[in-house]
């Protein structure tokens, strides 16, 4: 512990009697200062002991240090001599391993000629014994020495390669040839191939298709291996599957055997292909080939689908540099005959299909398909000129059906929809966009023209004449029904067909192909705008039943209790439903354009209605009433234009009531001051009032 002088000096004075009040004794100075210098002489003596010591230590490790010194001098000179001795031996060795070098090559010089001799001897040794007819040799007789017997064939069968035709003809007629000799040899390397390879020894069969490499035979070892190999591995159901887990399981393995693993491998796969594969594709395809077309297309991009996906599976394997090249190969060897006639296929089908979903429809329905214009737009154009201004012939009567089905459009999608994908696999890049366009045709063939334009034509026949008492306007159904099976078309045309030809010259081909169907759907749609002249046929037709001329003119002027005619309630009540309807048909700007048209022709219906009666004072308040539930109606419509008709159609019948000293006032009021002074003029004059000389005087 760290010497502290103050502690010391009090366990001293602790420790000494009469130095404190331990026990109860007195203090007593005299024996603590005694104790302090006895202590301290004491002190004195130690610190000279242990000086004394501390020198003699000093002294003793100087000498050490001086004797340690003196040794480190001696080791560096030993060292620098061991340093000479080191040098002048590595010079020695440097000098024996010259010649050691220089006399080892003398002795490979002189060896390798020696050695060649020797194999050169036993070489003509063994030819010798061939010629002879008589194998003695033990290399030839032991079959465990099979690989040096195999090391021998092959440079005596190298050899008679070499010599002159006489004495090869010679040398081969012997009953012990070397050629026959080196094929005998061949088999039995290659049936202990075959063995090694049943007991699954991989260090065998690698040793032994080591010596096959020299071999003319190679590659029926490796044939052998491909065959055996392939024994069990197709069992299932499945051969896709099957392929892929027997070459992922040869990939591991035939690197262990052969010194050339990938053209194995590209061997086994090219057997798959054009043998397993192959088959099993004809037998799937074969059978449907001529009597079951749709079953045949399914199978053909389904066989196709998983062929390409095996393809991409042995991407990651070793096959050579080229190996993209090589797969994409063997894939169009076995589909080539099919792929070749596929889009005639597609489309025969297709056609087929799509005629048999329509018609399966139309018998459903009891309905015979009658013929329809087929001209173009021109033509499209003239019909609409000719029914505007000509009568409409009689209608025929569809019982409400629109010829319109969702079951068929989506039946028809679905089979473009997969016609779009099979010709996405199965075409040839170059003509993708040809075949993408011609399966578009056919959905423009049979879901446009055949099944929607057909039912438009249908629509349009249907619709009643305007004098026509029948209140069914079916057309309007029709119109909704289009408007979202086109809604489906045009989907089907952005995601399907669009991928396919959107870097193509056909891109431009199929938007005009779209947009000439719209317009010429668009402008039989205008067509139909005879629907509107039949609502106004009916609104007619309930005015002129219901409206009578006593509304106007009531006998009792004091006995009116009615807010508005019941001529009016029943026109609002049916102009409402068809606004509600033509909502519900159309969409975007169409529903503007149609409510428009009607909200004009509906405000001139009225105005001319209430030109026909003469208006007493009540009855003038009346038509009023009237024309104020008709501007509420027109509210509906949501067309600025048609509620200022009738407003200023509101205004005018407020001539029929304001008094005669007023009338020219009103006349000038902000909704009057720009009409013809005639139209006022022939409001005025509906007054039964008109003809009193007064109002004709203040009206002047």
């Amino acid at each position: 512990e760290p010497f502290v002088a103050d502690e010391y000096i009090e366990r001293l004075a602790w420790r000494t009697p009469g130095g404190g009040s331990r026990g109860g004794e007195a203090f007593d100075p005299k024996r603590l200062l005694e104790e302090f210098v006895n202590h301290i002489q004491e002190l004195q003596v130690m610190d000279e002991r242990i000086q004394r010591k501390v020198e003699k230590l000093e002294q003793q490790c100087q000498k050490e240090a001086k004797e340690f010194a003196k040794k480190v001098q001696e080791l560096q000179k030993s060292n620098q001599v061991a340093f000479q001795h080191f040098q002048e031996l590595d010079e020695h060795i440097s000098y024996v391993a010259t010649k050691v070098c220089h006399l080892g090559d003398q002795l490979e010089g002189v060896n390798t000629p020696r050695q060649r001799a020797v194999e050169a001897q036993k070489l003509m040794k063994y030819f010798n014994e061939f010629l002879d007819g008589e194998l003695k040799s033990d290399v030839f007789t032991n079959s465990e020495k099979i690989k040096e017997a195999a090391d021998i064939i092959q440079k005596l069968h190298l050899i008679a390669q070499e010599l002159p035709f006489d004495s090869l003809m010679g040398f081969c007629s012997s009953p012990h040839s070397s050629a026959g000799k080196y094929h005998d040899l061949e088999c039995q390397l290659i049936q202990e191939f075959t063995n090694a390879q049943r007991r699954g020894e991989i260090s065998r069969m690698r040793e032994v298709a080591a010596v096959l490499l020299h071999f003319k035979g190679y590659s029926h070892c490796v044939d052998v291996y491909i065959k055996q190999c392939q024994e069990g591995a197709f069992l299932r159901n499945d051969v896709f599957e099957d392929a892929a887990i027997l070459c992922q399981r040869v990939n591991k393995q035939v690197g262990e055997v052969f010194s050339n693993p990938e053209t194995v491998l590209a061997k086994l796969i090219q057997n798959i292909f054009e043998v397993k594969l192959q088959s099993y594709v004809k037998d799937q395809l074969e059978e449907h080939r001529k009597s079951d077309a749709e079953q045949y297309l399914k199978n053909l991009y389904d066989l196709y689908t998983r062929t390409t996906n095996l393809s991409s599976k042995l991407m990651e394997f070793n096959l050579g540099t080229d190996k993209q090249t090589f797969l994409s190969k063997l894939i169009k060897s076995i589909f080539i005959s099919y792929l070749e006639n596929y889009i005639e296929v597609e489309i025969g089908y297709l056609k087929t299909r799509s005629a048999m979903i329509l018609q399966r429809y139309y018998d459903s329905k009891n309905h015979q398909k009658r013929s329809i214009g087929t001209g173009g737009i021109q033509d499209l154009k003239e019909r609409i000129r000719q029914r505007t201004n000509l009568p409409l012939g009689p209608s025929i009567d569809t019982h409400g059906e629109t010829f319109l089905s969702q079951e068929v459009v989506v039946n028809l999608l679905q089979e473009t929809k997969q016609a779009f994908e099979r010709c996405h696999r199965l075409s040839d890049p170059s003509d993708l966009p040809k075949n993408a366009f011609r399966i578009f045709s056919m959905l423009v063939e049979f879901l446009c023209t055949e099944h929607i334009d057909y039912a438009l034509e249908t629509g349009l026949a249907g619709i009643p004449s305007s004098d026509s008492r029948s209140a069914n306007l079916y057309f309007l159904d029709v119109v909704h029904q289009a408007n979202t099976i086109f809604h489906l078309f045009d989907k089907q045309f952005n995601d399907h067909l669009m991928p396919l030809i959107s870097s193509s010259p056909k891109l431009s081909e199929c938007l005009q192909k779209k947009k000439d169907i719209i317009e010429q759907m668009e402008v039989k749609l205008d067509m139909g705008i005879d629907t509107l002249n039949c609502m106004i046929g009916q609104m007619k037709h309930i005015l002129a039943a219901e409206q009578k001329k006593t509304d106007f003119k009531p006998e009792d002027e004091n006995n009116v209790l009615i807010q508005y005619t019941n001529a009016c309630v029943k026109v609002c009540g049916y102009v409402r439903k068809q606004v509600e309807k033509i909502r519900h048909s159309m969409d975007g700007k169409n529903v503007d354009t149609v409510l428009m048209e009607l909200g004009v022709r509906f405000h001139r219906l009225i105005y001319e209605h209430l030109q026909q009666y003469s208006y007493s004072c009540m009855g003038g308040m009346l038509a009023i009433c009237d024309v104020a539930e008709y501007r509420k109606c027109a509210k509906d419509f949501k067309i600025p234009l048609v509620l200022q008709l009738f407003d200023t159609l509101h205004a005018l019948c407020n001539l029929l009531v304001v008094a005669p000293d007023n009338l020219k006032q009103v006349c000038s009021g902000e909704q009057l001051a720009n009409l013809d002074k005639n139209i006022l003029h022939s409001f005025v004059q509906l007054r039964a009032d008109y003809r009193s000389a007064r109002l004709a005087r203040h009206f002047s």
